[in-house]
């Protein structure tokens, strides 16, 4: 008989899905991730029509994880600590809806922790303005063209489209 592992879902929008995917891609215990689009009326939305800012949906990743070796709390960290969660509809250089700042949620469990850990830091006082990140179900997950997929590894760059996390000075701002 094998060990079958057990994986779970987490996906994020925190702007441009580039810089989301490199940050995530570090993390021990994540198995895969992959950009795409969620939280939109638009069936089968591309990367263009995704720019326009009319299909409601958000640039995102698909996290795949080994909650053995990760916790869902400790993605919420890097979700967090990676992006301006102070921000609306913006993300560095980067307007608009779909760079919304999101947790789409699998589970009860998943949208307890994020919106404990969403009010946690809404509360401690570190950013300068209130944490505006929508918590919601999950949605129907679109993901991108293949060229998007593992963007900046194909490029060849070690670049993030985020400028800062939204902290205060003397806080952990960046």
């Amino acid at each position: 008989m094998t060990d079958k592992m057990l994986t779970e879902l987490a996906d994020f929008g925190s702007g441009c899905f580039w810089g989301t995917e490199a940050e995530f891609r570090k993390v021990p215990g994540v198995l895969d991730v992959k950009v795409g689009y969620e939280g939109g009326k638009l069936e089968n939305p591309t990367y263009r029509a995704v720019c326009t800012d009319t299909t409601g949906h958000a640039e995102v990743v698909r996290v795949t994880f080994d909650p053995s070796k990760v916790s869902y709390g400790q993605l919420l960290t890097v979700f967090f600590e990676t992006h301006d969660p102070t921000t609306l509809n913006s993300q560095g250089p980067d307007f608009g809806t779909q760079y919304r700042s999101v947790i789409f949620y699998h589970s009860g469990k998943q949208k307890e922790l994020a919106e404990a850990e969403k009010g946690r830091r809404d509360a401690d006082g570190d950013y300068v303005g209130p944490i505006v990140t929508a918590v919601e179900p999950a949605k129907t997950f679109y993901p991108a063209e293949e060229y998007h997929q593992r963007y900046f590894e194909k490029q060849g760059v070690n670049y993030s489209c985020h400028l800062g996390n939204g902290k205060k000075p003397g806080r952990g701002g960046k």
